[in-house]
């Protein structure tokens, strides 16, 4: 239910112009970015939370303000673990199972994809990125998952973090954008502890 709420309050808020994030957001996310804030593990970095449950992408600044945040399409499988060497392969042919979006912390970088898009890389040799949303199969319905009011249905992507047009261009391209940053991409299968180094 919680989740729920803090979807349409960022969706209302989305549509509306706003980019504002809310106060609140899932307790996992809460606790990462408790903790990155108290370590100081982004060194000095802006900083962005993937919550894979919630299916939201958050943004800080070097500061540990939050800035904005946005509904986001992951990867279409289940799963914490990245298949290897993801740059070298056609990513059409992945089978389900390896189309997942990797927990873990990342140094990003921003750059540009095949197209000439510009994308932040969070890990470039798992073909694993940040960028807007693209064109796509119509039956994927890939606009319609974002506005909707559950994460139930965000799990479509061959695993990178898709995010609204207007929410890429005007939130993450100039806060991730313009040099490295630290993405810490939140479990759904194990503990957040874990896989952070705090447990």
């Amino acid at each position: 239910m919680r989740n729920l709420l803090l979807r349409c309050t960022i969706l209302l808020a989305l549509a509306t112009g706003a980019h504002a994030a809310p106060a609140r957001f899932s307790d996992d996310a809460r606790q990462v970015a408790d903790w990155v804030q108290q370590s100081g593990d982004n060194a000095g970095l802006p900083y962005a939370l993937v919550d894979k449950k919630a299916a939201m992408l958050y943004l800080f600044g070097a500061d540990g303000q939050l800035r904005a945040a946005s509904p986001a399409l992951l990867g279409a499988a289940p799963g914490d673990h990245g298949a290897p060497d993801l740059n070298q392969r056609d990513l059409s042919t992945l089978p389900f199972h390896e189309r997942t979006t990797p927990a873990g912390r990342y140094v990003a970088q921003p750059g540009r994809n095949l197209q000439g898009e510009p994308v932040v890389w969070v890990d470039y040799g798992a073909a694993l990125a940040i960028h807007r949303l693209r064109p796509g199969p119509a039956q994927e319905r890939r606009a319609e998952r974002l506005r909707s009011a559950t994460p139930a249905d965000n799990k479509i992507s061959l695993g990178c973090v898709v995010v609204p047009v207007a929410f890429y261009e005007q939130q993450v391209a100039p806060l991730l954008g313009q040099g490295r940053s630290v993405v810490y991409i939140l479990p759904e299968t194990l503990a957040a502890g874990a896989v952070f180094g705090w447990q």
